[in-house]
């Protein structure tokens, strides 16, 4: 079977809506890998539960090459751990394929909400509890994790209001419904218009968007990382060489300059790599997402 696919259409179940960072990403690889495979690659947005409906679709699939998961890196590396009954064998059901970037938070505010800093932001937080409140692109999105470990180190309290995806969250935000959101890259045009405030970054190092902005871990909260990679999957059984001939297509689509320039329009770069790679740093991230949770003892709301 493997050496006469693909011969017909391929199904990109996207986990998240459309305007998240997810579908971003998935929709900048489907048309040249449309192109490169010969077959159309047609795009479905599954989005909920953190990204579990789309993710447990794929997971139940025919493993025949012909379906394949566009997930968050919060799916892979933060729900598990929150989730006491997966819909899936989390350790068997989805193979890694190939990574596509690694994505960062970025702390964000309404450029009218009278926060200049962070330190502005946990004054007002400390000084009134529970008046904050912060949108994220559902329970177990790593800007839900990335926010509740903000809140535990930063010494501060505020509302989560889950959204179904990244971009309602942050069209919340501008429209004054929310106060503050740990933006995975999609608010770029609005910091750069002057909607929004970047009040820091939220990975281990400062971005490339935005060099005079510091990160959190320099404004105080030592240690703070929320970053996570986005990732290709496919459901158990589908031929090694499929799995190969799809990494070795996507790998090189990711360092084209249409491309490279979208996830770099996120805050981000591509990371090209092996299946192998990918689960390795999976096991790292599921590590570190799962001890930080333990240490702060978040729950899924």
């Amino acid at each position: 079977m493997a050496q006469d696919w693909p011969n017909k259409p391929i199904r990109l179940v996207i986990n998240f809506a459309p305007g998240s960072s997810p579908d971003v990403l998935g929709r900048a690889v489907a048309t040249p890998l449309s192109q490169a495979l010969g077959v159309p690659v047609v795009v479905e947005n599954r989005s909920g539960a953190g990204g579990l409906i789309g993710a447990d679709l794929v997971a139940k699939a025919p493993g025949d090459g012909y379906t394949i998961l566009m997930a968050s890196g919060s799916t892979m590396v933060v729900v598990p751990t929150l989730t006491p009954k997966m819909p899936y064998d989390h350790n068997k059901a989805l193979v890694p394929v190939a990574a596509t970037a690694r994505l960062e938070l970025f702390l964000v505010v309404r450029s009218n909400s009278g926060f200049n800093s962070f330190a502005d932001l946990q004054k007002f937080a400390r000084a009134n509890p529970g008046k904050l409140s912060y949108g994220s692109p559902g329970n177990g999105s790593t800007p839900h994790i990335g926010a509740e470990m903000l809140k535990n180190m930063a010494g501060i309290f505020a509302l989560h209001i889950p959204y179904r995806g990244s971009a309602p969250a942050l069209q919340d935000l501008l429209a004054g419904n929310i106060d503050f959101f740990m933006d995975p890259g999609i608010a770029t045009p609005h910091i750069r218009s002057g909607a929004l405030r970047l009040l820091a970054v939220g990975s281990t190092k400062r971005s490339f968007l935005y060099p005079d902005t510091p990160t959190l871990a320099e404004l105080g909260l030592k240690g703070y990382d929320g970053g996570s990679t986005h990732s290709f999957y496919a459901p158990a059984g589908t031929p090694q060489a499929v799995i190969d001939r799809l990494n070795s297509e996507i790998n090189r689509i990711l360092v084209t300059p249409a491309v490279t320039q979208t996830i770099r329009g996120l805050g981000a770069e591509p990371t090209p790599m092996s299946p192998a790679q990918l689960t390795a740093l999976n096991a790292a991230d599921t590590a570190r997402f799962a001890n930080i949770i333990k240490q702060q003892g978040i729950r899924a709301e």
